[in-house]
């Protein structure tokens, strides 16, 4: 394929390749494999070489359906955002739609936190057929409570940018977790006692991480998450009206 034809190098800017024979394994396949040992074994796992012995398959038949690792993880990262569904109980009320988007964005992230070393590596993720699924349903529902098309499009790229900030961290620290062996409460009970001490010289910090000691970090998670889209719908509410 010449440079002309294929001006991004992903797998969402190129035809497939077409095939006369039927290919011992099929690019779901390919996933499918491809998410389980990311869940299993994390990013560090993953290469088309582990990936064809999972399969018992050798190059050729992955080279079929993708011509690289980079255009594996732009197909792995675009299924796992089909599990993000864009629905609440009252379809007319945007604001419970956008959150209900949001929770469900931030569960896929923690059931797979991989994506958190993936996401920078992903070309041109906005390409991807689930994506752009989510945000024609994001963008439809706050055009139709009132948002120009430019509103909506602004208040779900804030919406998005926050929940992959928060959910990032959140993955990232119940990766390290899951690294340690140590449950949150036994992290917690050993990291608090020498953050309590790091902080006596600012009260403000001394306070909040009093204030936590008393409550169950899966909790503070969960807060700060809520609290935080709260905020930020608020601002999204304010700029319409």
């Amino acid at each position: 394929m010449s440079a002309d034809q294929q001006v991004f190098p992903s797998v969402w800017a190129r035809p497939q390749r077409e095939r006369r024979d039927q290919p011992a394994l099929s690019r779901d396949q390919i996933v499918a494999a491809a998410i389980e040992l990311l869940d299993a074994d994390g990013i560090d796992a993953l290469s088309m070489r582990k990936l064809g012995t999972r399969l018992n398959a050798g190059a050729t038949s992955m080279y079929s359906h993708v011509a690289n690792k980079d255009e594996l993880l732009e197909l792995v990262v675009d299924q796992v955002i089909g599990e993000i569904e864009v629905t609440a109980e009252d379809p007319a009320d945007w604001r419970a739609v956008v959150t209900q988007t949001a929770y469900n964005m931030r569960s896929m992230f923690l059931r797979h936190p991989w994506i958190v070393s993936v996401l920078s590596e992903v070309g041109v993720i906005y390409l991807g057929p689930n994506m752009m699924r989510m945000s024609e349903g994001l963008l439809t529902v706050l055009e139709e409570a009132g948002f120009t098309l430019q509103e909506a499009d602004d208040a779900t790229t804030t919406v998005v940018a926050f929940v992959v900030g928060m959910s990032t961290a959140e993955a990232a620290f119940l990766t390290m977790l899951a690294k340690s062996g140590q449950t949150e409460q036994e992290w917690a009970d050993r990291l608090l006692p020498a953050a309590e001490r790091a902080v006596q010289a600012f009260p403000r910090l001394r306070q909040m991480y009093a204030t936590q000691r008393q409550q169950a970090l899966e909790g503070v998670r969960e807060d700060k998450f809520g609290n935080g889209l709260r905020c930020v719908l608020d601002g999204v509410q304010a700029r319409r009206a």
